[in-house]
């Protein structure tokens, strides 16, 4: 970490970018500032975005190559260059933008000689390229060449385990994923007035999927969908009960309702389903309870559940209390992905609220 000594007059809080440039296409850089802060705020925001600008925001990438008739990944193919290990090495290096959810095909299919590049892949219209002319293999004779990708979206760090499976049109090779578009993030600080008032220096360095400010936006906002549930916490104290009459919540229909269709029984169950969150379905955190209830965890499809977190939808109670705009009118949200959430919540409902219960004394 680096320590300056600047001069700052302003008082309020406030940021800025004060540099920002492309190097390359698959290199950006940014810097910003964050000011007036105290003394100390300055490493505890700086330390929690560098952690959410590394590991919280979602990138897109390859993560499975399949290829016709090849026995294993060091093969050497005639007429091509390069083995099938450097071809997955080039092919792990291209950078890719989208809006995906989940995983979707796409395919290369060119006719040699000549050079490979990113721009031969054929790809679908939610995902772009953002260097055409990364390199993938060298073809020194006039042959076919098609590989069939598997593309997938993600954060963190994904290692394959390397265990081709064979199929009928081909030999697939996992590669392992990197779906963090930052390369790079750097925070110093700069005191002034005694050291009684900090200024915090943000450096952000991005593979080209994201601008540095496309990202920062991203990882304040992941980091706040983090702390959300702490402001759930917050605000069921200050309105712990509801009114009978003012505050009547349409559910939809299916059929474990009925076991909360009285009121009383509402209001009653009303506090245990507001700390059941949707990224911690049949969650056991106790020895005692796990021994007692559950061992295995239910999680929705990372599909369903970012389209839920989209929506502001965050626990049970949000998907029950869902009238004004049910399931059905989320966008990327099937039929089917509906009913999926109906029959998890339907089959495990009454455990869900056996353990909540045993996990917070209200």
């Amino acid at each position: 970490m680096v320590r300056e000594k600047v001069k700052v007059s302003t008082q309020r809080l406030q940021w800025k970018c004060v540099e920002s440039r492309a190097d390359s296409k698959s290199l950006y850089y940014g810097r910003f500032i964050l000011a007036t802060l105290k003394k100390g705020q300055a490493d505890t925001i700086g330390i929690a975005m560098r952690r959410a600008l590394l590991g919280e925001i979602e990138g897109t990438c390859i993560t499975r190559a399949t290829f016709e008739k090849i026995p294993h990944e060091y093969t050497t193919i005639a007429g091509i260059q390069e083995s099938v290990y450097e071809i997955l090495i080039n092919l792990k290096e291209i950078i890719l933008r989208s809006n995906l959810y989940g995983t979707c095909d796409a395919y290369i299919c060119v006719r040699g000689p000549g050079d490979v590049t990113a721009q031969d892949i054929i790809l679908p219209p939610y995902v772009e390229i953002v260097d055409n002319t990364q390199h993938i293999a060298t073809l020194t004779e006039p042959m076919n060449f098609c590989i069939g990708l598997q593309i997938e979206r993600a954060r963190g760090y994904s290692r394959k385990t390397p265990t081709p499976k064979t199929f009928q049109d081909g030999t697939s090779y996992p590669i392992d994923g990197v779906f963090m578009p930052v390369l790079y993030a750097n925070h110093s600080i700069q005191s002034y007035g005694k050291g009684s008032r900090e200024i915090l220096f943000l450096e952000i360095w991005t593979n080209g999927s994201l601008t540095p400010k496309e990202a920062l936006r991203e990882a304040s906002r992941n980091l706040i969908n983090l702390l959300i549930p702490f402001l759930h916490a917050e605000a069921e104290e200050k309105n712990f009960h509801l009114d009978n009459n003012k505050h009547k919540v349409g559910l939809p229909l299916f059929s474990c309702y009925d076991r909360l269709r009285k009121p009383t029984e509402l209001e009653k169950r009303r506090k245990y389903l507001r700390h059941i969150y949707i990224d911690q379905l049949g969650l056991v955190s106790t020895k005692e309870l796990r021994d007692f209830y559950i061992d295995q965890l239910v999680k929705l499809p990372p599909r369903i559940y970012n389209c839920l977190k989209r929506s502001d939808i965050h626990t049970l109670w949000d998907i029950l209390a869902k009238r004004k705009d049910p399931l059905n009118k989320i966008g990327h949200l099937r039929s089917g992905d509906v009913t999926k959430v109906y029959d998890i919540i339907e089959k495990n409902l009454s455990q869900f609220l056996y353990v909540r219960r045993r996990l917070y004394s209200f």
